[in-house]
């Protein structure tokens, strides 16, 4: 289980460019016109929501996961294998060198765009509750890195520890987005540079390897 947290923890770290990319616009957007200084209360509202679907979404599968695997010895390891696989092409997706995971993100485009229209909405609004409802809508935007982490929560067997996971990989995303609203340029050009993306993905593809072969030896010892 450790194993797992670090690797979400991980997930959410290594995508701060992606993360940028992705949701740094909306977050920046909390601020209004003539704002002198970053709106924090609204940035930790919309990001406190956005975990929130992360953690929902980890305990679905890790609820789906437990009613299909449960008890289930070599279920457990292909998904392993499942989750090394999703490491190493979202290593991929971080360095430019391969885009498979954009293929799984079209999976998840009819649902955005049902959740769009009041997403959007809802970002419009001033109170602090209307911003975490807004989070809570912008956590379900398709996006290959979320999808990569939800492949650990399924690793958890219950609905618990697969919200758990999911918790783990929403904090690690939590640098990124509020250096949107908290940090210069500079720092969003770093995070967003290359180079930077570039590393993080051969991160990712060593630690996917890393635990292609921990679950090949399992699978050994089982057999």
């Amino acid at each position: 289980m450790t194993l797992d947290l670090l690797a979400a923890l991980l997930m959410g770290l290594a995508g701060a460019g992606h993360c940028l990319m992705m949701c740094g616009g909306l977050a920046g957007a909390l601020n209004r016109p003539g704002d002198t200084a970053p709106n924090i209360a609204a940035l930790v509202s919309y990001n406190a929501g956005r975990i929130s679907s992360y953690a929902l979404a980890g305990a679905l599968v890790g609820l789906l996961s437990q009613a299909i695997l449960s008890g289930i010895g070599p279920g457990l390891l292909i998904l392993r294998f499942v989750a090394a696989f999703f490491l190493i092409a979202l290593g991929c997706y971080f360095g430019g060198w391969w885009f498979g995971l954009q293929k799984l993100e079209r999976l998840g485009r009819p649902l955005w765009q049902r959740l769009a229209p009041s997403a959007a909405k809802l970002r419009q609004g001033n109170g602090l509750l209307t911003r975490y409802l807004a989070g809570t809508l912008w956590g379900w935007l398709p996006c290959g890195l979320v999808y990569s982490a939800l492949s650990w929560a399924a690793l958890s067997g219950s609905p618990a520890t697969g919200a758990l996971y999911m918790l783990a990989f929403g904090l690690g995303t939590l640098p990124a987005m509020l250096a949107m609203g908290w940090f210069s340029g500079a720092l969003q050009s770093i995070l967003k540079a290359q180079g930077f993306r570039q590393a993080m993905g051969v991160l990712m593809i060593v630690y996917g390897l890393w635990v292609a072969v921990i679950a090949l030896r399992q699978t050994l010892v089982f057999n």
